[in-house]
Order: C-alpha cells, then sequence, then structure tokens
C-alpha cells in the first residue's frame, strides 16, 4: 500500500480542484458575520443614537410613537474626491424592538472634495410603507423623503401635513468638511452583522 504526503498547500489545492467552487462557497460563508459580536455593536450605537435624538430633537418622540418603524443609522460616513461614497449599518425597529440589520451605501458624482460623518433615521409612517421596505430587494431613498430636522439641525415641526408622509426622515449629528447631508439616492439592504 501506497502512501501520499500531503503539504497543507496540497491538501488544500486537491480539496478545491475535487470540489470546485462549492469549497469556495463554504469559505465564503464563514465571513457572514453569524456568531460574532456586530450585532451587540450595532445594537449600543442604535441606543446611543436614538437617547441623543430625543435629547436634541424632542418632537421626534411623538413621531417614534406614531411610526410602524424606524430604521436607525447611528454613523454613515461620506468621502468625496471626484466621486463620492458613503457607507453605515444600522437596525430595523418595530415597537421598540430590532427586527433586522441593514447597510446603506450611497455613491454620487460631480464635483466634491472633503468628508463626513451624520446619523440618520427613518420613521416609517404607514403600514404599506414599512412593508415595501422590508420586502425589497435593496430599497433606494427618493427625493420624496420630508425631513424633520433640516440640514443646518434645526428641527422641523411635526404637523398633520407633515405625518401623512409614508416615510420621514431625521439627519443629524453632522461632522466634517461637507455640511447639507441628504439621503437621496441612499440604498439599504438587509445583512447579517
Amino acid at each position: 500500500m501506497k502512501t501520499t504526503r500531503f503539504s497543507r498547500r496540497g491538501f488544500a489545492l486537491s480539496g478545491l480542484s475535487g470540489l470546485g467552487l462549492a469549497g469556495l462557497s463554504l469559505t465564503a460563508a464563514c465571513g457572514n458575520g453569524v456568531g460574532s459580536n456586530g450585532a451587540s455593536k450595532i445594537d449600543a450605537r442604535v441606543d446611543a443614537t436614538l437617547d441623543e435624538m430625543y435629547r436634541e430633537y424632542p418632537n421626534t418622540v411623538t413621531l417614534s410613537e406614531k411610526s410602524t418603524g424606524m430604521l436607525i443609522m447611528p454613523l454613515v460616513t461620506k468621502v468625496g474626491f471626484g466621486l463620492g461614497a458613503g457607507f453605515g449599518r444600522g437596525a430595523l425597529q418595530v415597537d421598540g424592538v430590532t427586527v433586522d440589520y441593514y447597510s446603506t451605501t450611497k455613491i454620487s458624482g460631480g464635483l466634491q472634495i472633503g468628508a463626513q460623518q451624520y446619523a440618520h433615521v427613518l420613521f416609517f409612517m404607514t403600514e404599506d410603507a414599512l412593508r415595501d421596505f422590508r420586502r425589497s430587494n435593496g430599497w433606494t431613498a427618493g427625493a420624496n423623503l420630508e425631513y424633520v430636522i433640516t440640514n443646518k439641525g434645526d428641527s422641523i415641526s411635526t404637523d398633520t401635513s407633515t405625518l401623512l408622509s409614508p416615510v420621514l426622515a431625521a439627519i443629524f449629528a453632522q461632522a466634517g468638511f461637507r455640511v447639507g447631508a441628504t439621503l437621496e439616492g441612499s440604498k439599504y439592504n438587509r445583512i447579517i452583522p
């Protein structure tokens, strides 16, 4: 009986050739976040963000009570040098309980230089708006969002006409060289942190 000796590299290569792409899929799945502490980090940031928002902008307490769900993005970082890109992670809460985790990405063109960080919350004011968001395969924020906090940090009153909008947005805690963050064109995808 002949014994064959494999080095680690030889063993890995023979396994990959025998399993093809299936082996690669299994190793790629190892980075999906299951069993990591990513969710607890996001949850802690979400709690701190909500505390800050409620303290700085008391009108958002009423919005949260009337909303069917809220997407809280504690930290979005956007950098631009000609082409701009932004990324952040957060949580969707329904009745104060986290039900899913999401990432947001945004790419923009045009002349832009600088960096900024900000937090934002989307208030889903109708069941339909929340359902559409959760069922979508990558929901994109449109120009029809109503903002309840201006880009200068001023709080806008939440009158009856504002509350009739299906999705309301609050952008706050802005820092950096760019001001006037908007969510138009931001894409949201469900993730496993």
